[in-house]
């Protein structure tokens, strides 16, 4: 059996451990190069100067270049993601209900977490393992190379249940992110309020 996208030897798996390795990175990465292509296309309150409109157009045009943003965008990423997590899904398990859809982050962590079941019996791997390179490649023509890092800034204070338990989880930052996000229970940290009761309520040696 060769890889689905070297054509190299393998021994009896659909991706060599190369390429099953660089995917396994891609969809770690996946998450993050997407949160920072937002910031890049999502125009400043300041600095771009005043929006001039086209000669003949008849409204003002957005200093962002609308085909980039049409093309490669988190929205889009989430959506090829998905549907690689459905398809897989019905594979392995045929009689289960598609998967509802999901953010990127939680498509990609699937992936990833099938990613030996994927290599070993998913024929069409080399397809899927194109199109997460491809959408990486995209990103990283609007961030560069290499990819930014995420970094722990503390844990999330958010209340998850009506007993009072608390979310917990990491809470990751990447440079020139405006907004913080915890990617496991979807609490926003928006405001200065916020900010000032995450802080305040960090497990002591946190933050």
């Amino acid at each position: 059996m060769n890889c689905g996208l070297c054509a190299a030897p393998t021994a009896g798996r659909h991706l060599c451990e190369w390429d099953a390795r660089s995917l396994a990175k891609r969809l770690a990465d996946l998450p993050t190069l997407y949160a920072e292509v937002g910031q890049c296309l999502v125009p400043r309150r300041s600095g771009w100067g005043e929006i001039v409109a086209t000669h003949g157009a008849a409204g003002p045009r957005s200093p962002i270049d609308e085909d980039v943003l049409d093309t490669v965008n988190t929205g889009r990423a989430a959506e090829v993601v998905h549907l690689w997590r459905v398809d897989v899904q019905r594979e392995r398990w045929p009689h289960h209900a598609p998967p509802p859809p999901a953010q990127l982050y939680a498509d990609c962590r699937w992936l990833a977490m099938e990613l030996d079941w994927i290599v070993a019996h998913y024929p069409v791997v080399g397809e899927l393992a194109r199109e997460v390179r491809t959408l990486e490649r995209q990103a990283r023509t609007i961030v560069g190379d290499p990819a930014p890092r995420p970094k722990e800034i503390g844990r999330c204070v958010a209340v998850t249940d009506d007993e009072g338990t608390v979310c917990g989880a990491a809470i990751m930052h990447v440079a020139g992110q405006s907004r913080l996000s915890c990617r496991q229970c979807g609490t926003s940290y928006r405001t200065e309020t916020d900010l000032l009761l995450l802080l305040h309520y960090q497990p002591k040696g946190v933050a």
